[in-house]
């Protein structure tokens, strides 16, 4: 084909899945590199799980991520004539049969086989009998002493013998089509070139190759992307592990941090970069670099790559994106003003890594009484006691007092003197007034604490801290 064209066709049978996003982005990448088209289709034909929330949230997500496609959205459920007519044509040219042995048949000869250490495989007189009457499935018949041969992008030559493929059933009745037929029509049909999709499904294509030559259609190319796996090389699982992406970005995870990651779980450049745009991804994209070992979904690694997108937010887009998390947190982040806000959020946001944490990493800012355990005063390496604490305090009220201006350069020139002047180390005396200011063990350094908060509130919290001291 001299077009490019791949498919986005997720099942609605769940949520959004970080697995369907990482398919949907290679294609989209491969597409979007090539000036190809990307064909969006439901794979609905499980009605009883297909569910039309499913479908809602599954579009509505990879929106939100900035995926796009260029046709559609098509419905499997919706194309049952055209399936019908093409199961018409297998069966006339006897490419296909309906099968009606029972439920009962089947398991009968599957014991009989199990019994001769014979492989489990159907086998039946159906093919030759097709005016029996009664309920049938439609199957495919597979020719036997035959290789299937395809070119993998990702994973090279692979070969299957037609010996290891039963009869295979295509459908449930004539108008119920099942999934390794209804991919090949709607494969042809919208004329895709590349099937990109995850290796679970490899051991369909020779199915699917099949009944792609039984039509004499031309075979699209595959490329079977390896599985994500968790910590333990075990598969990610739906069940088992958090993996809606609606989970992730209700936690704060960023869309482009998202993708970013996603985007190395299988591939990676030849300089082993890691941070891109999505332009960027779109540029350097190739399915060679492609991994065929599975991927291990690491978290820490995702919140690293976000903490790093936070970072590299301007304060104002920051703030927009945190204040939905206060909010629902009851804090009050106007409490102090606009200009209050908008430096204490900077002074967070070097620590940040997910946007859920912001009500956790800015609370102490807008409490007005903070109440914190004595002995987080202590500290064994820096070699503060509670009565050091106590100490530093009373010298950090006097040396705070007496400045005309409180900034990061005013604090700290009279805080290093004093340090110096009493012979101490510096979280000697840094230490427990940064505790006193936050209440917390780990927070902003003191000097951006001091000019954040101001003379009259530092002076307030630092007093408090004598309080808790005493």
């Amino acid at each position: 084909m001299s077009e490019i064209r791949v498919r986005i066709p997720p099942s609605p049978t769940g949520l959004l899945h970080v697995g369907t996003v990482r398919t949907a982005l290679y294609n989209y990448l491969f597409a979007k590199k090539h000036k190809g088209k990307i064909v969006f289709r439901f794979e609905d034909t499980d009605k009883e799980r297909s569910k039309k929330e499913y479908e809602e949230d599954i579009l509505s997500g990879l929106k939100n991520l900035g995926l796009s496609y260029d046709e559609g959205v098509f419905y499997q459920s919706k194309r049952t004539e055209i399936y019908k007519k093409y199961l018409e044509v297998l069966l006339e040219e006897g490419k296909a049969y309906k099968c009606f042995c029972t439920k009962e048949e089947l398991e009968k000869k599957r014991e009989e086989q199990i019994k001769n250490k014979l492989p489990p495989r159907h086998e039946c007189c159906c093919c030759d009998n097709q005016d029996r009457k009664g309920d049938f499935v439609v199957r495919f018949k597979v020719s036997k002493n035959k290789d299937i041969i395809f070119d993998d992008l990702v994973r090279g030559k692979v070969k299957i013998s037609s010996n290891e493929i039963a009869d295979f059933v295509i459908a449930k009745s004539m108008t119920e089509p099942l999934y390794n037929y209804c991919v090949v029509v709607d494969d042809y049909e919208m004329k895709i070139s590349h099937i990109i999709r995850g290796e679970d499904g490899i051991s369909n294509t020779p199915k699917q190759i099949m009944i792609y030559e039984a039509f004499n259609w031309n075979i699209p190319q595959f490329a079977h992307l390896p599985l994500i796996l968790n910590q333990d090389k075990s598969k990610l699982s739906k069940r088992k592990n958090r993996v809606s992406v609606d989970a992730f970005l209700e936690d704060g995870i960023l869309p482009d941090a998202l993708l970013n990651f996603l985007a190395l779980l299988g591939w990676n450049t030849s300089d082993e970069k890691e941070i891109f745009t999505l332009d960027e991804l779109i540029q350097e994209f190739d399915l060679k670099n492609v991994h065929k070992g599975g991927a291990v979904f690491d978290e820490k690694k995702l919140l690293w790559i976000n903490g790093l997108y936070i970072r590299n937010k301007s304060t104002e887009e920051l703030k927009k994106l945190v204040i939905p998390y206060l909010k629902k947190a009851n804090i009050d982040y106007m409490k102090h003003g606009e200009d209050f806000f908008t430096k204490a959020l900077k002074s967070t946001q070097e620590r940040m890594k997910k946007l859920s944490e912001a009500p956790e990493l800015l609370a102490f800012f807008f409490k007005e009484d903070l109440d914190y355990p004595v002995d987080f005063f202590e500290h064994e390496k820096m070699g503060v006691t509670q009565d050091v604490a106590k100490k530093a305090l009373k010298e950090a009220i006097n040396a705070i007092s007496n400045l005309e201006e409180i900034t990061q350069e005013t604090t700290e020139e009279v805080l290093v003197a004093k340090i110096k002047e009493l012979g101490w180390k510096n979280g000697q005396l840094l230490w427990p007034i940064r505790v006193a200011l936050s209440g917390e063990k780990f927070s902003p350094g003191v000097f951006e604490l001091l000019e954040i908060f101001g003379r009259n509130e530092s002076l307030k919290r630092i007093n408090k801290g004598l309080e808790i001291l005493a």
